[in-house]
């Protein structure tokens, strides 16, 4: 009997450990990282958005989509953990801001992935458009795009896109982009061309 309460009791501790385990916020049993509480992801979203402040001119407004730690970290527990901007960090697009712990047992530093949307007005196609295909003003329309979805300038000028030569198939509400256009052709190669120089 004195050893079957043994094992009973034994059976206990090991399934309340493995309880406490499961529920702790650093266990990834389901491969996924640890989510970021609401005072820290707003604090991530708060520093995002002010460095987002002078985004340039015609912006409308801008959105912060708040990413997960990578899974296979193992974090120490902390009590403080401070958002930052990594130096030479641009907030355009997919970027990462950096926590750190600066009060715990062992104090870490990490990068979390988020994606900053920043919204204006510029140039989407309003019908398919084929590679070769040479725009038109009715092939133009203004709507508000995600002006850092591209690493290419969106184009806000109908002066600069109509008569180009589209480099890469649109398609309807597809924002114009200086890459989607190839360089104007004033002349040929083999064209005989006259240059005026005016000055000393």
């Amino acid at each position: 009997m004195k050893t079957s309460g043994l094992l009973l009791l034994f059976a206990v501790r090991l399934l309340a450990v493995g309880l406490a385990v499961l529920m702790s916020p650093l266990a990834r049993a389901t491969g996924e990282a640890p989510a970021l509480d609401a005072a820290l992801s707003k604090q991530v979203r708060d520093l995002a958005i002010a460095a987002t402040q002078h985004a340039g001119d015609g912006v409308t407004r801008v959105d912060i989509e708040v990413g997960r730690l990578n899974p296979r970290l193992r974090l120490a527990p902390c009590a403080r953990v401070e958002p930052y901007l990594p130096r030479g960090t641009r907030l355009w697009g997919k970027t990462r801001i950096g926590l750190r712990c600066t009060q715990g047992s062992a104090l870490w530093n990490v990068y979390l992935p988020i994606t900053v949307k920043i919204y204006g007005q510029a140039l989407v196609a309003t019908a398919p458009l084929a590679i070769g295909s040479v725009v038109t003003e009715a092939d133009l329309v203004q709507a508000e795009v995600d002006l850092a979805e591209d690493a290419s300038a969106a184009v806000a000028n109908p002066t600069l896109a109509v008569g180009r030569t589209v480099a890469r198939a649109l398609d309807p509400g597809d924002s114009f982009r200086e890459a989607h256009l190839k360089p104007r052709l004033w002349f040929a190669a083999g064209d005989t061309v006259k240059v005026v120089a005016v000055g000393s």
